[in-house]
């Protein structure tokens, strides 16, 4: 759960229109240049804040219609997991991740509490329980009773923003050392459960944090080798360019421990915080470009955070964290603007949610597709089994700009139905949102289809053979 009061607000303005004559760019799609599974679910969505209760419950089918092949949870505290030296509670947390499971994706929960048993004072700077032996079989036996329950093979998160000085997911402040000796008691303790499971972290606030717990964690498993499936970091930027930066740096420090074999986690990503005013055109722009750099950089899966804005419980919240933090947590939440759901407090879906919806119907296998522009770029695929191919564009611009799709290698003729995000209407419905524009033929071969492309446009291209 990401919870920036301080530091992290990288505010960046979104300009405003320009009134400059739209430019002009050529998008062209090979339908013949096949370049493997899309696999576009990878890049899925996560839920985080501080209650029990099932947060996006009456959201599940909407999630599921967005095939999310790996939902991320936070496992904190609320959940009571240790009532009573070893009494073990998990119903509660059954619940959310019976939810998880209804929406057909896998659950990668982050293990990010520290039980008063175990944990006698609130104190960030206390990392390690009171006996590992308690702590070792309170994980094995969370794990084991999913793994008998659900069967194996989840994702397991050690940690949340351990870097951080304020608190992180739970109150955890944590050096190098300290968090490698967490990391293989708790690993350890999951995979005497579940062989199967996949354990990794460490879940930073900044991917290059001077805490340098990757660097750290890379360099202990490889030594020791202690299970390492995965690698995972967090990002909360208005500039894309960033979070492609931060998949490179992480892929260069993975070439010097040929050993390891981690996949590569962003499990934790939106717009920057701490915003007075978000232009609702350049959220979905956003989503679209930074998923767009995620995949080209050869990042392995990341959660969109998060699914529903929750209100603040700062009665449950200050029985585990500092009085400071739970008021500058209430501050951040009730007190400031939040975009980061893609359903609002009220439960409202927010525009952005339609460009995963879009996402997810890129089907089938990639495409090639070229742009004449450093601002307009797009993905296409081709799904034999629908008799469909998709190509969604967008404009990660200010300035409009006139579009001609050349369309290669069409295997006979076809409509094309073109659907236009219309982030500032009304209405919320998926007709409304993801608005019709005129059907257009195509003829067998290479045709073109030209429209214009607003500021921060995004909109989805369907080809239906006949």
């Amino acid at each position: 759960m990401k919870t920036y009061i301080f530091a992290l607000i990288c505010c960046m303005t979104v300009p405003l229109v320009s009134q400059a004559q739209p430019s002009s760019t050529t998008v062209t799609v090979n339908l013949n240049n096949r370049l493997g599974p899309m696999e576009i679910s990878r890049f899925s969505v996560g839920q985080g804040g501080f209650s029990s209760e099932p947060m996006f419950a009456e959201d599940t089918a909407q999630i599921r219609a967005l095939r999310p092949q790996v939902l991320r949870l936070f496992v904190q505290d609320y959940y009571n997991l240790l009532p009573a030296p070893g009494k073990y509670h998990f119903s509660t947390l059954d619940i959310s991740v019976d939810l998880i499971l209804r929406t057909g994706a896998t659950p990668l929960l982050c293990l990010t509490f520290k039980p008063k048993v175990l944990f006698p004072r609130i104190d960030q700077n206390l990392t390690e329980p009171t006996s590992w032996t308690a702590w070792d079989k309170l994980v094995y036996n969370l794990v084991l009773h999913y793994e008998k329950r659900n069967g194996g093979g989840w994702y397991w998160e050690v940690g949340n923003e351990f870097d951080r000085q304020d608190g992180g997911g739970a109150p955890y402040h944590m050096t190098p050392a300290q968090y490698t000796r967490f990391y293989a008691h708790t690993v350890a303790a999951i995979r005497r459960a579940d062989p199967q499971a996949r354990v990794g972290g460490p879940a930073l606030a900044d991917y290059d944090s001077k805490e340098v717990l990757i660097p750290a964690l890379l360099a202990f498993c490889n030594k020791n080798k202690v299970p390492l499936d995965f690698v995972s970091w967090h990002g909360y930027k208005n500039d894309p360019q960033w979070f492609r930066k931060s998949i490179e740096s992480i892929h260069e420090q993975l070439k010097n421990y040929p050993g390891l074999h981690p996949e590569t986690v962003i499990d934790e990503w939106n717009i920057a915080l701490g915003q007075a005013d978000v232009d609702p055109r350049f959220q979905p722009a956003f989503v679209a470009e930074t998923t767009f750099q995620m995949l080209q950089g050869g990042l392995d899966l990341s959660c969109y955070y998060q699914i529903r804005d929750y209100p603040f419980a700062d009665d449950l919240a200050a029985k585990f964290y500092p009085e400071r933090y739970v008021a500058d947590e209430e501050v951040f939440w009730d007190r400031q603007p939040a975009y980061l759901g893609l359903f609002d407090y009220e439960n409202q879906v927010r525009p952005a949610y339609f460009v995963f919806r879009m996402l997810e119907r890129l089907t089938g296998d990639r495409v090639g597709l070229e742009s004449s522009s450093q601002t307009v770029h797009g993905l296409a695929t081709v799904d034999k089994s629908l008799g469909v191919s998709t190509i969604m564009l967008w404009n990660y611009s200010d300035k409009a700009t006139d579009v001609d799709l050349d369309i290669n290698n069409m295997p006979a003729n076809g409509s094309a139905w073109r659907f236009l995000l219309d982030a500032t209407g009304p209405d919320n419905d998926d007709t409304a949102r993801l608005r019709p524009q005129p059907v257009q033929k195509l003829p067998k071969g290479n045709g073109r289809l030209s429209f214009p492309l607003k500021s921060w446009g995004v909109t989805l291209i369907s080809l239906e053979e006949h």
